[in-house]
């Protein structure tokens, strides 16, 4: 067993370092993390989505802005599309496909940030969330798996973790991208809170 926990991680760390190493993948989260900045600097939200563990993610990456990343702040505006009262009945009324898009439509504005991810990048309610998105002046971020996935295509910036033969390498880089996203968004803000 500890043979194979220590290929796994050593699989791990270097999916992630062959992601690092790249200077476009920087640049992409660099870009991402002003698209984010550039809508809660002029009041507006940002909405997330995703599915399953993708779902959790964008969870995560709500709660950390409306809660707290590291150290004490205000608030702030994120909300990630999880109700399940709203996903039963979009879902029974008018198909999976959309649950995130009819959300939007009942929400967002244009000059909110749509933050959209599939290990996939073919999930079809994330995709027809961007589509609404774009369509309505809402910014899109993606993180996908490999790139050029139809997902990618429709975001303003797509960070794509790269091919892997199972989503969990994928959603082990998509961890650390939203823990680099919340802390330049932190950052930015509230630079108090940081020493360096």
């Amino acid at each position: 067993m500890r043979s194979h926990i220590a290929a796994t991680l050593t699989e791990a760390s270097a999916y992630l370092q062959r992601f690092s190493s790249n200077p476009d993948n920087l640049q992409a989260i660099d870009s991402a993390a002003t698209v984010l900045i550039d809508a809660l600097e002029k009041g507006n939200a940002i909405y997330s989505c995703g599915n399953g563990g993708s779902m959790s993610d964008a969870m995560h990456f709500a709660e950390e802005l409306t809660g707290r990343y590291r150290n004490n702040r205000p608030g702030l505006s994120a909300t990630a599309i999880s109700d399940a009262g709203h996903i039963s009945c979009v879902a029974n009324d008018f198909g999976y496909d959309f649950i995130f898009s009819r959300y939007l439509e009942a929400r967002a504005r244009p000059g909110d940030c749509l933050f959209a991810i599939s290990t996939s990048g073919r999930s079809k309610n994330v995709i027809k969330a961007a589509e609404y998105a774009r369509a309505n002046g809402i910014a899109v971020i993606s993180l996908t798996g490999a790139s050029g996935s139809a997902l990618g295509e429709l975001a303003t910036v797509d960070i794509s973790a790269g091919a892997s033969a199972y989503a969990d390498r994928v959603q082990e880089v998509h961890i650390k991208i939203i823990h680099i996203l919340i802390e330049a968004i932190e950052r930015h803000f509230f630079p108090e809170n940081y020493r360096s």
